[in-house]
């Protein structure tokens, strides 16, 4: 994109008091945004107010400065294929998915190897031969084969590694895992869809869709892994860079994350989260939802426990999902996959299954007086069967002195 360009749909974006969908209205009328600029008031209220059309006759006295930015932010295409690019409407690199929303963005910021390419998501077979259209080394996103993973900032140690194994089983399958980038359940599902990503596959691992410019990362703490993302997948924004971690903008990003994905998957939720409003968003845009379900007694299973009420499909394995989405689960594992995971992590005793303290636990989070009342043992004893547990992955250690059992040990 030419300078010029970029700087008119800058402007565009940047002209107070005129949104989305009047911006699209002006572009369905006059063209490219060149040509909006070049219009008389008299010719741009026969579309948007007179308030809008005035305020296009001015230049926004930050366009200059965030033009010079976006530019040098371009320029710094990496050896390894990470790209800095610019999609608008109507370009080939915008993702075709997002234009059934009411209000698709105008502008898209991407960074990384993958693409929306819209020939790259293409079967091999209907590709275009021409190397300038279709680079195989290009990690292709479809949005029909994407699932997006949300749930709880602070979730259970279980949901945590619920969320993990299930994205990584879906990046197993073939499918390209979209979230959000924030702390807990989003972090958990980037890192899973990381771990499960095929060395050889040119499918994109996983998307981050960011409600902050492309030159920040927020939260800070998850600066190595957007690092990460970016290297075998894309972070997406539709924020001008410079933007902040402004409060607004995340609920709004959430449309975006329920856009690019065929289904969505709530590992945790409280009854009132953003998890909800993507799960929302999803349903009306006719796409699928699941939901994991959880302890009666967790306030972070509450939401899942409302969705499912609500009509989302209840999943216990990574297979439910890719059987109610229709795809091949193409990798082994899927079927049961907390139940594997499990296998894994146990060093095949069942030391701990004779003594009944698991069965004790149960799956809710206990005190240790509830449980020493429930399995007879010592205080010394009980501790000292915990911290093996614990050690082993079959329990986690909750704030305030509570124990949880893990999974399906």
């Amino acid at each position: 994109m030419e300078p010029e360009e970029l700087a008119a749909w800058l402007r565009l974006t940047l002209t107070p008091g005129v949104g989305n969908g009047s911006a699209r209205k002006l572009l369905g009328t006059f063209g490219l945004p060149h040509a909006i600029f070049e219009q008389p008031v008299s010719a741009l209220i026969q579309v948007i107010s007179h308030h809008q059309a005035l305020a296009l006759r001015s230049v926004p006295p930050e366009l200059e400065a965030l033009l010079a930015t976006t530019l040098a932010w371009l320029a710094q295409d990496e050896d390894n294929g990470i790209r800095h690019r610019v999609a608008v409407l109507g370009d080939p690199h915008y993702p075709q998915a997002l234009l059934s929303l009411d209000d698709p963005p105008l502008m898209l910021y991407l960074l990384g190897a993958g693409s929306f390419d819209g020939n790259a998501s293409l079967p091999p077979e209907n590709r275009a031969n021409d190397a300038t259209t279709f680079d195989s080394s290009v990690q292709s996103i479809n949005a029909t084969r994407s699932l997006a993973v949300v749930g709880s900032r602070n979730p259970t140690p279980q949901g945590t590694d619920n969320a993990r194994a299930f994205a990584k089983a879906m990046t197993q399958a073939g499918l390209t895992v979209v979230s959000g980038l924030a702390l807990g359940i989003d972090g958990a599902a980037h890192e899973g869809a990381l771990a499960g990503m095929a060395d050889a596959s040119n499918t994109c691992a996983t998307v981050a869709v960011v409600g902050t410019g492309l030159d920040r990362v927020y939260p800070k703490s998850h600066r190595d892994l957007a690092h990460r993302i970016a290297a075998h997948g894309l972070l997406v924004s539709e924020y001008p860079l410079g933007t902040p971690p402004l409060t607004a903008n995340f609920p709004r990003r959430n449309r975006l994350i329920a856009g690019l994905s065929q289904g969505t998957l709530v590992v945790e939720a409280a009854l009132k989260s953003g998890s909800l409003i993507t799960a929302r968003l999803a349903l009306e845009q006719g796409k699928e939802v699941f939901a994991i379900p959880g302890s009666i007694h967790a306030a972070q299973s509450r939401g899942c426990h409302a969705l499912i009420k609500q009509g989302a499909k209840l999943v216990e394995s990574a297979q439910d999902i890719l059987e109610e989405l229709q795809f091949p689960s193409g990798a082994a594992g899927t079927h049961d996959l907390i139940a594997k995971k499990q296998d894994d992590t146990r060093d095949g005793s069942l030391f701990y299954e004779d003594s009944g303290l698991l069965d004790a636990l149960g799956f809710d989070p206990v005190g240790l007086d509830a449980l020493q009342a429930r399995c007879g043992l010592n205080t010394a004893q009980l501790q000292a069967e915990l911290m093996a547990m614990e050690l082993q992955g079959q329990v986690a250690r909750l704030p305030g002195g509570l124990f949880q059992r893990l999974a399906c040990t």
